[in-house]
């Protein structure tokens, strides 16, 4: 079997199995599809091998293929970092990062960090999973995203958790509600109220049952939602009060909805970084990864300013 693979073969097999597509592939790699076929067909030439299977709608991978991407994805990813590491392609580096985040977060602060990397590398797209808890870990996990944003993870081995912050949860309830005169809330002092939760399928909803499991009374949900922004809209037409992550109720002044903290117990979800373990981040990954923890310490900076403020 040959072995002098071309880089150029290696770089369109990568992105036809991203993709899962040949037209899409090509266009991203501006060259014709046939031109496109013919170099994954020579890749799996040399290799004496399929690589990929061809239906009428998609792309798959076939067994080897999916063994071989993640080699192949590193040795890249190598090149490139050392490529970018003497400057020679951050002006003309094109490309997809996909990053997974759970919707609060991808609220709070991405955008800010988006912007940031788009200034710096303006031919990268950024495609955002924004996904609940359990989703955007299977995405790093099976490779569809580099990094995530998310409070699961830290017990998985074959996952990297950084660990950024700690996301108290926080009442949420209108302006004009009984609780809204108090400073702190305690958890029994919701009893009298139709509470609203997000699913058994939510991690948060797996931290509040997991946090309140001993407590000899714990809220029972009047209504259940998937989404922490249907509970929002839920509370602001005054059906009830809810227990949310302080990251996902408004930072600011809000014309219905006020929050305020929970307390015996205090509960809280640590937000962190994930990516593979034995896994190098390609370099556009690793630069956003450094953008992403420069933008959080940002954050904490402003939230602390904030909770100075008299």
């Amino acid at each position: 079997m040959n072995h002098n693979v071309d880089v150029a073969d290696l770089r369109a097999f990568i992105l036809v199995a991203e993709l899962g597509a040949f037209h899409e592939a090509a266009q991203q790699l501006n060259i014709s599809q046939s031109a496109l076929t013919r170099r994954v067909q020579k890749l799996e030439d040399t290799l004496g091998i399929a690589l990929l299977t061809r239906t009428t709608r998609r792309v798959e991978l076939t067994t080897v293929g999916r063994a071989f991407l993640p080699k192949v994805q590193a040795v890249i990813a190598d090149l490139e970092s050392a490529m970018m590491s003497v400057g020679e392609i951050a002006e003309r580096r094109s490309g997809q990062l996909n990053i997974a985040c759970v919707p609060t977060a991808a609220y709070y602060f991405l955008p800010a960090a988006i912007r940031s990397f788009n200034a710096q590398y303006p031919k990268i797209r950024v495609r955002i999973i924004d996904e609940g808890a359990n989703a955007v870990l299977q995405s790093v996990l099976n490779g569809d995203a580099e990094l995530g944003l998310n409070m699961l993870g830290a017990q998985e081995p074959d996952i990297i958790f950084e660990p950024l912050m700690d996301d108290p949860f926080v009442l949420a309830c209108r302006r004009d509600h009984e609780l809204a005169a108090l400073q702190t809330v305690e958890w029994d002092q919701l009893r009298p109220y139709p509470f609203i939760t997000v699913g058994r399928q939510s991690g948060n909803r797996m931290i509040l049952d997991l946090g309140l499991a001993n407590r000899e009374w714990r809220p029972k949900w009047a209504y259940e939602v998937q989404h922490l922004s249907t509970s929002l809209g839920l509370v602001e037409a005054g059906l009830g009060i809810a227990a949310l992550p302080k990251m996902a109720v408004p930072s600011g002044p809000h014309a219905m909805l006020v929050s305020r903290p929970l307390v015996s117990p205090t509960l809280t979800r640590t937000m962190g970084l994930i990516r593979r373990r034995n896994y190098n981040l390609s370099p556009a990954a690793q630069k956003f990864h450094e953008l992403l923890h420069a933008e959080w310490t940002s954050i904490q900076d402003l939230d602390t300013a904030k909770d100075r403020t008299p």
